[in-house]
């Protein structure tokens, strides 16, 4: 009998949590959380070479692409949907392919993860490409799924990312870049949507959060690129012209107005006394970079 991978073998520290009291299963549970942050920051210099990899495929024009099943795919799914509103970008540059595909986003499919040629079939069909780049996430390093998925990614070119808290797996061997969080047992045994899920969860929001921040989608920390498209992100986009321009929120949202509601073009016509024409090129320019248009 093989031994069984970290992420499915009994914690001895929550054995008999069946028998405590609620608040004692919620400390034992808390306690094991506890971990997943340092097991995180192990993995912080693979973390850092994936995100390098992933904004220069972006630069490039290419498009980043998340392969998961079960928890892991739910988890692409939710951090994908994020980016187009948090950072004014078009929902078909970061995607989520998950086994069992939008019905797996709700129910469980059972077997779909078992199905090594159809990752790579679905992510054919998004036309993948050798400027693109491809994440797969499997807590335990071996959905076949994901394997197939990151075989195909492999034979086209692309950049290959594997997220697992399980090393010396299948996904390490076929990943270019691995970030291995070890997250070990799981509180109850073999439930990964904890320990091992909350850590990919940490992991996907820094690789797009920290992608974007190098494409100059963040000024200071400010998300300077939200797309003013209900009350929210209005009031949202003006609040972020008045503190980055250092201006009144009634004439940030003048320059909103006049800047056809481009929060960068409007800080840069803030402060610089551009107009929109002159800032949208100067902008454009500079990559994108407010901080660069500025110094420049």
């Amino acid at each position: 009998m093989t031994r069984p991978r970290a992420t499915e073998q009994r914690n001895p520290w929550t054995r008999g949590i069946d028998t405590k009291s609620t608040a004692e299963i919620l400390r034992a549970i808390h306690r094991e959380d506890a971990s997943v942050a340092r097991a995180v920051h192990v993995a912080l210099p693979a973390t850092a070479r994936a995100v390098d990899a992933i904004s220069a495929a972006l630069q490039r024009g290419g498009r980043l692409f998340y392969v998961g099943a079960g928890t892991s795919g739910r988890l692409a799914a939710l951090d994908a949907a994020e980016i187009p509103p948090t950072f004014g970008t078009p929902p078909r540059l970061v995607q989520a392919v998950i086994a069992g595909g939008r019905r797996a986003l709700t129910h469980a499919v059972e077997g779909a993860e078992d199905n090594r040629a159809q990752g790579g079939r679905d992510l054919a069909k998004r036309g993948l490409t050798a400027g693109d780049a491809v994440v797969g996430i499997a807590a335990s390093g071996a959905t076949p799924y994901v394997l197939g998925a990151l075989e195909f990614a492999n034979r086209k070119g692309a950049v290959t990312i594997g997220i697992t808290s399980s090393p010396k797996t299948p996904i390490t061997q076929l990943a270019r870049i691995s970030i291995v969080t070890r997250t070990g047992q799981e509180a109850i045994t073999g439930s990964t949507r904890m320990k091992a899920g909350t850590a990919q969860k940490l992991v996907l929001n820094m690789l797009t959060t920290a992608a974007f921040v190098r494409l100059g989608y963040v000024y200071g920390n400010l998300m300077v690129n939200v797309q003013p498209k209900n009350a929210k992100l209005v009031d949202r986009a003006r609040r972020i012209v008045a503190q980055a321009a250092g201006v009144s929120d009634e004439r940030a949202g003048e320059l909103l107005g006049a800047a056809g509601n481009q929060v960068r073009v409007a800080i840069l016509m803030a402060r610089t006394g551009l107009g929109r024409a002159a800032a949208e090129q100067r902008l454009a320019a500079a990559g994108g970079s407010v901080a660069k248009a500025l110094n420049g």
